[in-house]
């Protein structure tokens, strides 16, 4: 795989995990029924925070 196939993916991804953690509550159901890739959580949390933020923008390099 190329690596801009990689970024690619792993922006697609990343754009999947912000909407699934950041759509609001459902009334009357229970807060905490987010699913989301725990694998991706833990790959975003060793990423530079600048990296996290231009993936999240959209941003190439």
């Amino acid at each position: 795989m190329k690596a801009s196939e990689k970024k690619q993916r792993l922006a697609n991804a990343t754009a999947t995990y912000l909407r699934q953690i950041g759509r609001k509550a459902q009334k009357g159901a229970e807060p905490n029924d987010r699913a989301y890739d725990r694998k991706l959580d833990d790959k975003l949390k060793r990423m530079r925070p600048e990296d996290v933020d231009a993936l999240f923008r959209g941003e190439d390099e």
